[in-house]
C-alpha cells in the first residue's frame, strides 16, 4: 500500500509514554492529500505518484496548474510533490490522511532547512579563525589562505568557503511515529524534522530500518 503524505511543521512537544518517560516530538499537520498523478512505466519511464496538499483560492494558482487538477474534479491544491513508488496502488483522485501511518512505525520526513543567510567560513564550517593575540587586528575570523603557488595558480572549486548557509533539501531518516490522529489530521515523529514552523515537509516510508 502507498505510503506519503505532504504536511506541515506545527512545532515540538512532549509526549509521555507508558512508563513516563517524556518523549520529544516534532508534530505534523498531514493531509488531506489527493492523488494528482499516476507516473507508469509505459509513458513516464518510471513509477512515481504525484500528491497535492493544501486548498488554496484558484487565484493563487496558474491556468495551467487548474487545469492539470481539473482533470481529476481536484479542488485548487497549491503544493504538488511526487513520491518514487516501486508498485502502483493507487488512482488519480484517492484522498489519502494520516491513518495510512501507524504508531510504531518507522517513516522518513524531507524538508528544507531553516536557511542562515550568507555566512563566513568560521560559522559555516567551523574554521579555527586566526591568533587572537601577536599583533592581528582582522584576522581572527577570517578562513587563511587557500589556494596554491605557481600550479595551479587558482583556488580549486569545490574549497569550503563563505556562502549561503541552510535552506537545503534535507531528509531525517528513521524517525518513529509516536500519534496519529485522524480527525485532526496530526502525526508526530519523535526527534526533530528539517525546516521551520509551518515549513512544507513530505513524510515517506523509511527506506533503512534498525
Amino acid at each position: 500500500m502507498f505510503k506519503g503524505l505532504i504536511g506541515k511543521k506545527v512545532g515540538m512537544s512532549q509526549i509521555f509514554d507508558d512508563q513516563g518517560v517524556a518523549v520529544p516530538v516534532t508534530v505534523i499537520e498531514a493531509g488531506p492529500c489527493y492523488v494528482t498523478q499516476v507516473r507508469t512505466i509505459e509513458k513516464d519511464q518510471y513509477t512515481a505518484v504525484q500528491l497535492g496538499y493544501g486548498e488554496v483560492s484558484p487565484k493563487r494558482l496558474t491556468g495551467g496548474e487548474l487545469g492539470h487538477l481539473k482533470r481529476e474534479n481536484l479542488p485548487p491544491l497549491r503544493f504538488l510533490k511526487e513520491f518514487r513508488v516501486k508498485k502502483l496502488d493507487v488512482s488519480p483522485g484517492d484522498e489519502i490522511k494520516v491513518d495510512v501511518f501507524s504508531q510504531g512505525e518507522r517513516v522518513d520526513v524531507i524538508g528544507t532547512s531553516i536557511g542562515k543567510g550568507f555566512q563566513g567560513p568560521v560559522k559555516r564550517y567551523g574554521f579555527s579563525g586566526g591568533p587572537k593575540t601577536h599583533g592581528q587586528s582582522d584576522r581572527l575570523r577570517a578562513p587563511g589562505s587557500s589556494g596554491a603557488g605557481t600550479t595551479p595558480g587558482r583556488v580549486y572549486r569545490g574549497k569550503r568557503r563563505a556562502g549561503h548557509t541552510g535552506h537545503e533539501r534535507v531528509t531525517a531518516q528513521n524517525l518513529k511515529v509516536i500519534l496519529v490522529d485522524p480527525e485532526r489530521n496530526i502525526i508526530a515523529v519523535q526527534g526533530s524534522v528539517p525546516g521551520p514552523k509551518g515549513g512544507v515537509v513530505m513524510i515517506k516510508e523509511a527506506r533503512k530500518t534498525h
